[in-house]
């Protein structure tokens, strides 16, 4: 179960971070945006956004990122301090998502007492009774999911923060 629920950690982190930078590729006055690194003939800037923070960097020389995930499948280790990135950007995530689940808990409530109104019915209409349970029941378990989730990956987390070699970590 450990092993799996790594590989999804890392997983999400690798398309995570592939997602959240584009590369500025410019050459004279033109200027293209990209996912992947710039042709040898532009000059380019690499922006990252990371935990609500977007950076610029100029980035001419290519770099060869190596994708955690694809380390881990080639037997290869990635650093304590990168798989405690990784964790904590998921957890991140996770808590964001739950957010979300309680803005979209809130408007479909909403959704269903304008529904209510129009119809005429009371608050005490079984229907809507029913309903309104169906809402609530279906957010707390999203909620539910993500939060146990979280809690997993916060004693991992802590796992490896205690562990004492400083640099590699390989899960077992």
């Amino acid at each position: 179960m450990a092993k799996r629920l790594l590989f999804i950690v890392l997983a999400m982190g690798a398309f995570t971070a592939q997602a959240n930078t584009i590369y500025k590729c410019m050459m004279d006055e033109k200027v293209v945006f990209s996912q992947t690194t710039c042709p040898q003939e532009y000059s380019q800037h690499k922006i990252e956004y990371q935990l609500g923070i977007t950076t610029e960097v100029d980035s001419d020389k290519r770099e060869l990122k190596q994708d955690p995930l694809e380390a881990l499948l080639n037997k290869q280790t990635i650093s304590k301090e990168e798989l405690l990135q990784l964790l904590d950007g998921e957890i991140y995530r996770l808590n964001q998502e739950n957010s979300y689940f309680e803005i979209l808990r809130a408007s479909e409530v909403q959704k269903l007492d304008r529904k209510r109104y129009w119809q005429t019915k009371p608050k005490d209409d079984p229907s809507y009774g029913l309903e309104l349970q169906e809402i609530t029941t279906r957010f707390n378990d999203l909620i539910k999911n993500n939060t146990n989730v979280i809690e997993i990956l916060t004693k991992h987390k802590m796992k490896i923060s205690a562990e004492t070699p400083p640099d590699e970590y390989m899960s077992n």
